[in-house]
């Protein structure tokens, strides 16, 4: 095992792209970073640096021992904290639509219910960016009642249903549909479902998000494929309407992982225990 020195002057030589830059930030002279560095490469036995005229540049090892370092020195520092003010960070990865209608409204009740937690969000529109393992806890959608190394937690399901503005009902096929990017598949499943044919499900903008989907039929530009659970503000006060009974029940729905063998920690407990209760399902 190389030394915690060695290894912290490997991250900041491979994350500046440089021995001098490194040592800046460190407070030691070039020459010890570059000693660190080429202890750390005899420890381990391959090469992590490409020395080019133009700076350093990670070997395809470096970039991987660089990535773990980085969360690895991210994560004492975060310890440190937590016990310098007595407050706990826990990191929750969820879809950008699900953070933006359910969490985010949600937010100050649980900080008010756990001033000694604080959430660090990150959110995004890629499934592939939302892998369990790189957060404390994680909201996706799946359909799978079990994940590796994971305790799985359903949340709210997946109901989707046509929305639009109150003076906006069209009927088919003149509804001008509105698409969302990270769900290509919503209208013709919906559609598939209700027994409707003779869509043209190729026409219409098409926007980066369902929230930007339904905000866009809020505005009258035409009809969104929408979450029911996500848009219970909308819906309630008249700002969208369904207008059609048929609603497409997904096999799939959002889902609350959290790590099998941190499931007694006191800041996952407490976020799953407050998820469950505000989602119906404690």
């Amino acid at each position: 095992m190389p030394s915690l020195n060695a290894l912290r002057a490997f991250e900041a030589a491979a994350r500046h792209r440089s021995i001098t830059r490194a040592a800046d930030e460190l407070a030691v002279t070039p020459g010890a970073v570059s000693r660190q560095v080429k202890e750390v490469e005899a420890i381990l036995g391959v090469t992590l640096l490409d020395r080019r005229t133009d700076g350093l540049h990670p070997t395809v090892a470096g970039a991987i021992l660089a990535e773990a370092m980085g969360h690895g020195l991210a994560a004492i520092r975060e310890g440190l904290a937590a016990v310098r003010t007595g407050r706990r960070r826990l990191s929750v990865g969820a879809y950008s639509a699900f953070a933006h209608k359910w969490l985010i409204p949600r937010w100050a009740g649980f900080a008010d219910a756990h001033p000694d937690v604080e959430l660090a969000l990150t959110t995004t529109h890629n499934a592939a960016d939302l892998r369990p393992e790189r957060f404390d806890v994680t909201i996706f959608v799946t359909d799978k009642g079990s994940w590796p190394g994971h305790d799985l937690h359903r949340l709210l399901p997946i109901e989707t249903t046509p929305v639009c503005a109150p003076g906006e009902v069209a009927g088919w096929p003149e509804a001008r549909l509105l698409h969302a990017r990270p769900r290509p598949q919503d209208w013709p499943r919906w559609l598939a479902d209700a027994g409707i044919e003779g869509v043209d499900v190729q026409e219409g903008p098409v926007f980066e998000s369902i929230t930007l989907a339904a905000e866009a039929a809020a505005k009258g530009l035409g009809m969104a494929m929408g979450i029911r659970s996500l848009l219970t503000e909308e819906l309630s006060s008249g700002r969208l309407v369904a207008p059609f009974n048929h609603v497409r029940v997904s096999r799939g729905g959002f889902v609350l992982a959290v790590p099998t063998s941190r499931v007694q920690e006191p800041a996952i407990a407490a976020f799953t225990a407050w998820a469950l209760a505000e989602a119906g399902m404690a």
